[in-house]
């Protein structure tokens, strides 16, 4: 270790080592500084701010071990000290940490932090058992079409030829078949030239909003570290965001694109309901379900888009924004402040005119929203019904009270539900005309800590419904946009359109690019 005179700087340096090794929460939060321009780096993801950074440690769960084997201190100013640690793994990777420790009124405090690895064993280049069940390739790209090369992570609920469909549970993939031709939407894919990267997980039997998956683990979110992915569509979506795939295959029942979506900082897209094709796609609530896409390109989604789609008239372009207020109180203040900039962002960067108004939707959306989960419930249970009384205890315990409740509902029940639906959906297609597009946050807020309490866990998804059901209960499309920022977290905006204005509303996420998509 270098010898150094400044004695009360590395005393807070091997203080907060300590703090690291001991995984001590409070010991590492108190070491950094708290504002809310701190830093921490790590690969390619930066954290800003005392928050985010404390939030990703709590969701962590611990640093590797390791030994520090010598520290450099440089002191570009009387208050500034930058320290680099070399330091070594029990694995025997090397690393570097680099510390801006700034003096403040209270003493030594880390101001930015910048985490890299020198060197590592041999790496495990076994798949990630959390994002795929099935690593491939497994088909190769035929090198032709708007496709071509595009790696392409399918939602374990899509047949492949050749494979089982697993639909995130063990029991269930035991019993299954071997497909003997892929489902209509893949073969459209490969068709266009795409390759199949492999079969990514899903939350059991599609029935959840977290991505928490008790058999197969949580995917990791490298767009909000500590975090969940979102579900169900979790393994595509984790798959696209950490560069592994290009384009994620997935399926939206209640918001399992839109989710993720938001919560791995990617565009999304749900279509309108029976646009794309379902042939060969496994269930869960036919009435709303949907198969649609994730990318990290807001220009390849469109492209990938129109392969999935009927063929039809070119629609008319969006025309108008609109921002129903009461709608997007539903989201936090955190949310609602990044959702305004983001509007303006748009604005800015369309031309189009932005008008605040009122669907009429929020006032209602407390019956809709019972109405919308009465029926995916009943149908839910309908399609799984008889597999899950052969199975008792196979499904984790959230999941398999959603198909109890489902079990529970009565056929008079089911019927008021669904008139009710239908009478939502007239409301929203008269509050939606087209050329209209609906701007609200895609969800109530930023990922949870993947260590975050069950009860919290369905506070937010119940949260998050209020805002994903309407163009689920409505079959209308929507795309999402990574444009929000919260704590460093990214949200997603959603642009919800009238019944087949599927392009339009493409053609205006695209608008979005920013230069780092070039």
């Amino acid at each position: 270790m270098t010898d150094s005179p400044d004695a009360d700087l590395l005393a807070a340096f091997w203080a907060y080592e300590q703090a690291l090794a001991a995984n001590d929460l409070a010991g590492l939060d108190h070491w950094f500084l708290d504002t809310p321009g701190t830093l921490r780096a790590e690969g390619d993801t930066v954290l800003v701010g005392h928050t985010a950074v404390a939030d990703f440690r709590r969701g962590r769960g611990g640093a590797p071990a390791r030994v520090v084997e010598r520290v450099h201190v440089v002191r570009p100013a009387p208050s500034v000290a930058v320290v680099t640690a070399e330091t070594r793994r029990q694995d025997g990777a090397r690393g570097l940490q680099t510390q801006v420790w700034q003096h403040a009124g209270t003493g030594w405090r880390i101001a930015a932090a910048h985490v890299s690895a020198v060197s590592a064993p041999v790496p495990d280049d076994r798949p990630d058992p959390a994002v795929w069940r099935v690593a491939g390739p497994l088909v190769a790209s035929t090198g032709q079409g708007p496709l071509a090369h595009v790696r392409t992570a399918v939602k374990d609920l899509f047949a492949v030829t050749g494979q089982r469909v697993g639909a995130g549970n063990p029991g269930w993939l035991a019993e299954a078949r071997t497909e003997e031709t892929h489902a209509d939407a893949v073969r459209r894919l490969l068709d266009a030239g795409a390759e199949l990267a492999g079969i990514a997980q899903t939350d059991e039997l599609a029935f959840s909003l977290a991505g928490t998956n008790a058999h197969y683990g949580t995917p990791v979110n490298p767009a909000a570290p500590g975090r969940i992915t979102g579900g169900s569509s979790s393994g595509p979506a984790a798959a696209v965001a950490r560069g592994w795939a290009d384009l994620g295959l997935a399926t939206d029942t209640a918001g399992s694109i839109r989710v993720p979506a938001s919560y791995c900082g990617l565009y999304g897209w749900r279509p309108t309901h029976g646009a794309t094709p379902a042939g060969g796609l496994l269930a869960l609530a036919p009435s709303f379900d949907t198969a649609g896409l994730l990318a990290r390109d807001p220009v390849l989604l469109r492209t990938a888009a129109e392969v999935l789609l009927r063929a039809q008239d070119a629609p008319a372009p969006i025309t108008a924004l609109v921002v129903d207020e009461d709608l997007v109180s539903l989201a936090g203040p955190e949310v609602r402040s990044s959702f305004e900039a983001a509007c303006r962002a748009l604005v800015l960067r369309t031309g189009l005119p932005l008008a605040r108004t009122s669907t009429g939707a929020a006032e209602r959306l407390q019956v809709w929203l019972a109405a919308f989960r009465t029926v995916q419930a009943a149908e839910a249970w309908e399609q799984h019904g008889a597999w899950i009384t052969r199975h008792p205890g196979a499904l984790a315990p959230d999941v398999a009270a959603r198909f109890e409740n489902g079990r529970r509902v009565t056929a008079a029940e089911r019927s008021e539900a669904e008139q009710i639906l239908a009478d939502a959906r007239k409301a929203l297609d008269a509050a939606l005309p087209p050329g209209t597009a609906l701007l609200l946050p895609a969800t109530s807020g930023p990922a949870l800590l993947a260590d975050a309490p069950s009860e919290e866990v369905e506070a937010v998804r119940a949260a998050t419904l209020r805002l994903t059901c309407l163009a689920s209960l409505a079959g209308l499309p929507s795309v999402v946009a990574p444009l929000l920022r919260v704590r460093s977290l990214p949200v997603g905006l959603c642009a919800l359109g009238a019944r087949g204005t599927d392009r339009a509303l493409l053609d205006l996420t695209a608008e979005t690019r920013s230069p780092t998509h070039a």
